[in-house]
């Protein structure tokens, strides 16, 4: 959508650019990304109980519905059902985490992604310099591991000692103004699932 507008303004951005350019936008959003609140579900989502999915935005008549707070819900939604998850395990099983690494195209643009994932999951989060590559790269490397493995070397020993022996990296630490934004915004997005399952019923 924000590309073909630009296109009717005469702009060809590419992806990367088009992604970074809304993406840094973020920076200037409201912690709790100004009341907004969206379900990016493509699909079904074990996590929240969704047999199917209906991608939907929603916000009240007063929300600060700007563009950074827009582009903000989206990346928080992106990491909602994984923060779920993850509460589970913290407050349920009583996993705890130092650090996390992150991989995926959504860390191709520095900082922004991989603050909004510290903020959520209160956790240091780490993305190394192929971060970009998300699954295709990790296919990869599980491929190689198959192929040259004999059984003796664990798939942690090997991407220890032949994948990630010098990695380019940066850790993120959450920031408080953030993490303290993502609960609101998480509470408002457990607080709306039943709409978004009366849209998988209804739509």
């Amino acid at each position: 959508m924000f590309k073909q507008f630009a296109e009717r303004l005469g702009v060809d951005l590419p992806a990367d650019r088009l992604y970074e350019t809304l993406f840094l936008v973020a920076a200037k959003a409201d912690p709790d990304a100004g009341g907004l609140l969206n379900y990016s579900y493509l699909s079904g989502e074990n996590i929240t109980k969704m047999p199917a999915g209906r991608p939907l935005f929603v916000r009240k008549p007063d929300s600060a519905f700007t563009l950074a707070n827009f582009i903000q819900a989206q990346l928080y939604a992106a990491f909602a059902p994984l923060k779920i998850g993850m509460d589970i395990l913290k407050n349920e099983e009583g996993i705890k985490t130092d650090v996390l690494i992150a991989q995926g195209g959504l860390f191709k643009t520095p900082v922004i992604g991989q603050q909004v994932l510290a903020n959520a999951l209160n956790t240091p989060i780490t993305v190394m310099s192929t971060a970009g590559e998300g699954g295709a790269w990790g296919m990869a490397v599980l491929a190689v591991y198959a192929k040259s493995g004999n059984g003796k070397q664990s798939l942690e020993d090997f991407l220890d000692q032949n994948v990630f022996t010098h990695p380019e990296s940066m850790t993120l630490s959450p920031e408080p103004e953030g993490v303290s934004g993502y609960e609101a915004f998480i509470k408002r997005y457990e607080a709306g699932l039943p709409v978004e399952s009366m849209a998988v019923k209804s739509i």
